[in-house]
């Protein structure tokens, strides 16, 4: 990290509280004094390690969506499917809306994050600025939540522990290297380092020196962290062209209107089935409670547990904790900010692990299509699911923390 940063100010994404910038040892990170949020990190030789990595995750994810990933051998019969094929068979099973969402979060935005750091890593390993590098950035930083391989992963493994006891489950060579690029591509996540990034970009990157800094006039970039005076309205970044706001715009009414709906939606996602297993001609169509029932009565608590929490928990902790947080701040409540923050933070780490569902159903249904034998189909309760999921990812993002804080600092 560069001498030339200490002493130049950096403002927290989550309680927009001011700290000066200052140099620490390696590998160690710094944390908020106010809210506890990450502020920045001296990961060593940053750039090498997460140009590396995302080099690896590239090749790994070629082959992982080239080669065959699971295949289904029951009675003679073999169902062979590659990565696409879960959104595939929801698209041809009349659910594209599914299978757009499928094919987006689990192949097309992963991808678009690795390519995009790679455009970004490159140049800089040797010294240059890619054209358009803050465009770039801020389309991947805005995507990066909703590249979901982990839970994708944790749907295969879901899958594969529900399908052994229907036929023989084969692993291709794919599902070695969707493994792997979980591991990777995590890695690869948590050794950059966008103020090391920055720094050779920009040596200007943190924006103002102390010397410049008046609380009310200053913007905070929360895609790369830049900091601007209020000049006029609808600003953008000059580092990476986000536009900027003091606070986000209506984001009290906003998330209301989303929590809303996605509470209305709630409702149908938990009464219409998602899936229906007919064997040998015969089924029933499960509700999201009706398949954990299910596995516990198989003796699989470990399984039900897993889908119990992420279908049915989560989805209503983050309507409940969302709710709480936006009627404390319509109240200018001062009650212990700094949990309330650490709440909020919560609702965004544990909102995408929902997503497990949708991935299994499309597994599921691309992997058990052997006609008489034994078929999986999607319910229309799973689109009504998806729904809640992705409207309360929005939920959460349209939220404003600093709104909490900013309550605290008026009562001061």
């Amino acid at each position: 990290m560069s001498d030339s940063l200490s002493g130049r100010v950096i403002a927290c994404h989550e309680c927009d509280n001011l700290h000066h910038y200052e140099l620490i040892p390696e590998g160690a990170k710094a944390n908020c004094q106010y809210c506890g949020n990450l502020l920045y990190r001296n990961i060593p030789d940053s750039i090498n390690r997460s140009l590396a990595l995302y080099c690896t995750a590239f090749f790994l994810f070629i082959i992982a969506n080239v080669f065959p990933f699971l295949s289904l051998e029951l009675s003679g019969r073999v169902v062979e499917n590659v990565l696409l094929s879960g959104g595939w068979a929801m698209y041809q099973m009349g659910m594209g809306e599914l299978g757009v969402l499928i094919f987006l979060t689990s192949i097309l935005f992963p991808l678009i994050v690795i390519l995009g750091m790679l455009y970004l890593l490159i140049p800089v390993r040797f010294g240059f600025v890619a054209p358009m590098a803050g465009p770039v950035y801020r389309v991947v930083n805005a995507i990066l939540p909703w590249s979901l391989v982990g839970v994708f992963m944790l749907g295969v493994l879901i899958a594969i522990v529900k399908l052994q006891d229907l036929a023989n489950v084969i692993f291709g060579p794919a599902l070695v290297a969707l493994a792997l690029l979980l591991v990777v591509y995590t890695a690869a996540r948590a050794n950059f380092d966008p103020h090391t990034f920055w720094s050779l970009v920009n040596r200007n990157h943190l924006g103002l020196p102390k010397e410049n800094i008046e609380d009310s006039k200053i913007l905070n970039c929360h895609a790369c962290g830049y900091l601007s005076l209020y000049k006029k309205e609808h600003q953008r970044c000059p580092q990476c062209t986000t536009p900027l706001h003091h606070r986000k715009n209506n984001s009290i009414e906003t998330t209301w209107a989303l929590l809303l709906t996605a509470a209305v939606l709630l409702i149908p996602a938990n009464v219409y089935p998602v899936m229906t297993v007919i064997r040998f001609g015969q089924g029933e169509p499960n509700t999201i409670l009706s398949g954990v029932i299910h596995l516990i009565e198989a003796g699989m608590w470990g399984l039900a547990m897993i889908v119990f929490v992420a279908s049915i928990v989560v989805p209503l902790l983050k309507l409940i904790i969302l709710s709480f947080l936006l009627i404390t701040v319509h109240n200018r409540s001062t009650w212990r900010p700094r949990d309330r923050t650490s709440l909020y933070r919560v609702t965004e780490v544990v909102g995408a692990w929902s997503m497990v569902d949708i991935f299994l159903v499309g597994l599921l249904s691309a992997l058990v299509s052997l006609d008489a034998l034994s078929t999986i189909r999607p319910g229309i309760g799973a689109i009504f699911f998806a729904g809640v999921v992705v409207i309360t990812m929005f939920a959460a993002q349209c939220f404003d923390p600093r709104l909490i804080w900013d309550n605290v600092r008026d009562k001061q």
